[in-house]
C-alpha cells in the first residue's frame, strides 16, 4: 500500500509538471515577416490593426520585448538566421545587391552576393538530426539556381518571385499546388506551408515561412483596404497607411492558418511556432533621391526605421509558442537576436552545432522556461556600413547602454541608455564620455575580430551630387518612380486587381 501511495504521488507530480517535458525532436515553424515593425501588432501596443491570431499566439507563449533583427535590412538578417553567425563574418551586410552612392563621403564595401555554399545552414544542421526541412517565400540570399534553398539543406522549397515578378515561383520538391487567379500572395504561401505540414506530419520537420508582406509595394485585397480606410477616417488617423494595415492583417490571417493546420494534424504540443520579422518597419516609402513618397507606418515610440541602426530599424517582435517549455503569457526582456535561432533549434532537436563554423548565437531555451533568466553574453553588435535610410554605421548594445558609431568620416557617435530612453532622444556621448569611449573601443575590437568590411574615403566626393542613387546592376542612376516600377497589383500572384 505504501509503495502504491508513492507511485500515485509520483504520477501526480509528473502530471502537474508535464509541461516541462519537451519532445525529443519538436517540429519547428519559423514565421519570418518582411519589414514588420516592433509595434505593428496588437500585443506590442498597436491599437489600429486587427491581429487577433498573432496576439493569441503571444498569450500562449513567450513575448520578447528586446528582440533584435541581426540586420537593418533583409539579406543580412536572413544570412544570420541561416548561418547562426553575425553576418559581418560572411560579408552580407547589405540587401543583395545593395545600393551605390558614387559621390558621397565614403565608398561603401560591396556585399557578398550569395550565402556561401560551404556555410552550414540551420536546415543542414537539423537534417543531421533527422528533420525534414521546408522553405516557402522570399529567400534573397543569392539569385543563381546554385544558391537557392534546395542547395542549402531544404528538402522542399517554394521561392516565389519578388514583388516585380508577379506569378513566378520556383518549386523544388513535392507539391501539386498552383496559385489561383487573383490569389493574394500570403494566402498561397500559407497553402504551400499547410501542404508541407500535412506531408511531413509523421516525422520531425523544420519549416521556414518567409512571406514578402509587409514589404512595399503596398497592395492588399480591397475588402480589408476599405475596412482600414473607413477606420482611419473614424479615428482621424494618418498612420498606418490603410493598405499597409490591410497587409499586416493578411499576415495575421496567414499565421492563423498555420497554427490551425498544426492543430488539425494533432501536432500542437509537439510544435514550436516562432513569429518574428527580418528588420524594423518602414516609416516612409522613399524614392532613390530620398524625397518622401507615401508615409507607410509609425515606428513610435522608437527612433529610426528600416535601414537604420536606431531601435526602429532593428528592434522587432518575437513570439515563441511551444507548450512543453514556453511559459504561456510570459514576457521576456532579455536582449536577444536573430542568430540565436540556430543554436536554439539545434538545442531543442538534440543536435550538434557545426565544429568548424563559429556560431555567435545562444540557445533561447532557458528563457522559454524562465523568462527572467540572463544569457551569458556581454553585448550585441550590428554592422551596416552602407547608405540607405541613414548613414553607414556600426552599433553595440551592452545591457541598457547602446552606442552608434557612424562610419562616413564624420566621427559622429551617439550613446543612449535604453531603459530610460527607449526613443533614443537624449544623446549622452558628451555627458558620458568614458562610457562612450569604452563602448567604442569594444565595438572596434569586435569589428576586427569578425573582419568586418569598412567604408573608405571617396576621392570623388561631391556634396552637390552626394545624394544620388545608382544601380549596382546597371551602373546607371536609379529610376526613382517606385510606383511605376512596382504597381500594387503585383502582390497578387494571378495579377488580378486588389
Amino acid at each position: 500500500m505504501k509503495h502504491l501511495i508513492y507511485l500515485l504521488t509520483a504520477l501526480a507530480c509528473f502530471a502537474a509538471n508535464a509541461s516541462v517535458f519537451a519532445a525529443d525532436k519538436p517540429n519547428i515553424v519559423l514565421i519570418f515577416i518582411d519589414d514588420m515593425g516592433w509595434g505593428d501588432v496588437g500585443c506590442y501596443g498597436n491599437d489600429f490593426i486587427d491581429t487577433p491570431r498573432i496576439d493569441r499566439l503571444a498569450t500562449q507563449g513567450v513575448r520578447f520585448t528586446d528582440f533584435y533583427a541581426a540586420g537593418a535590412v533583409c539579406s543580412p538578417t536572413r544570412c544570420a538566421v541561416q548561418s547562426g553567425q553575425n553576418q559581418a563574418r560572411i560579408g552580407i551586410t547589405a540587401h543583395i545587391p545593395g545600393h551605390w552612392r558614387p559621390f558621397d563621403r565614403v565608398i561603401t564595401p560591396l556585399t557578398t552576393m550569395a550565402l556561401p555554399l560551404d556555410t552550414v545552414t540551420v536546415a543542414e544542421a537539423l537534417k543531421d538530426s533527422g528533420y525534414s526541412t521546408g522553405y516557402v517565400g522570399k529567400w534573397h540570399l543569392g539569385n543563381g539556381s546554385q544558391f537557392q534553398p534546395d542547395q542549402q539543406g531544404y528538402d522542399f522549397s517554394a521561392v516565389i518571385g519578388g514583388p516585380h515578378l508577379p506569378g513566378k515561383y520556383r518549386v523544388q520538391g513535392r507539391t501539386g499546388l498552383k496559385p489561383k487567379p487573383g490569389q493574394y500572395r500570403t494566402d498561397f504561401e500559407a497553402d504551400l506551408c499547410i501542404d508541407f505540414i500535412e506531408e511531413n506530419k509523421e516525422k520531425p520537420f523544420f519549416l521556414m515561412l518567409s512571406p514578402f508582406a509587409v514589404h512595399i509595394p503596398l497592395g492588399a485585397m480591397s475588402q480589408k483596404v476599405e475596412k482600414y480606410t473607413k477606420k482611419a477616417d473614424e479615428m482621424n488617423r494618418m498612420l498606418p497607411h490603410p493598405v499597409y494595415a490591410a497587409m499586416v492583417e493578411h499576415c495575421d490571417d496567414m499565421v492563423g492558418r498555420i497554427v490551425d493546420a498544426v492543430e488539425v494534424q494533432g501536432l500542437t504540443d509537439n510544435t514550436m511556432i516562432v513569429f518574428t520579422s527580418d528588420n524594423g518597419g518602414l516609416h516612409r516609402r522613399y524614392d532613390y533621391r530620398e524625397q518622401a513618397d507615401d508615409n507607410v507606418s509609425s515606428l513610435a515610440p522608437l527612433k529610426g526605421e528600416k535601414g537604420s541602426l536606431h531601435e526602429g530599424g532593428v528592434r522587432v517582435p518575437l513570439i515563441v509558442k511551444y507548450p512543453p517549455l514556453a511559459k504561456s503569457g510570459a514576457v521576456c526582456s532579455e536582449p536577444t537576436i536573430s542568430y540565436d535561432f540556430f543554436a536554439t533549434f539545434v538545442d531543442l532537436a538534440g543536435g550538434s552545432l557545426p565544429k568548424n563554423q563559429t556560431i555567435d548565437g545562444l540557445s533561447l531555451k532557458p528563457l522559454l522556461t524562465n523568462p527572467g533568466e540572463k544569457l551569458e553574453r556581454t553585448a550585441l553588435h550590428w554592422h551596416y556600413p552602407h547608405y540607405h535610410h541613414d548613414r553607414p554605421a556600426s552599433s553595440i548594445r551592452e545591457r541598457d547602454w547602446k552606442l552608434i558609431e557612424y562610419l562616413d568620416g564624420t566621427g559622429d557617435v551617439e550613446l543612449y541608455h535604453l531603459a530610460k530612453d527607449l526613443g533614443e532622444a537624449n544623446n549622452l556621448a558628451n555627458e558620458k564620455q568614458g562610457r562612450a569611449t569604452d563602448l567604442k573601443h569594444k565595438l572596434q575590437r569586435w569589428r576586427q575580430d569578425v573582419v568586418a568590411r569598412m567604408p573608405i574615403p571617396n576621392p570623388h566626393y561631391n556634396p552637390k551630387r552626394a545624394g544620388e542613387w545608382w544601380s549596382m546592376r546597371t551602373g546607371k542612376p536609379v529610376d526613382s518612380d517606385t510606383r511605376k516600377r512596382f504597381p500594387a497589383t503585383e502582390l497578387l500572384l494571378g495579377g488580378a486587381a486588389p
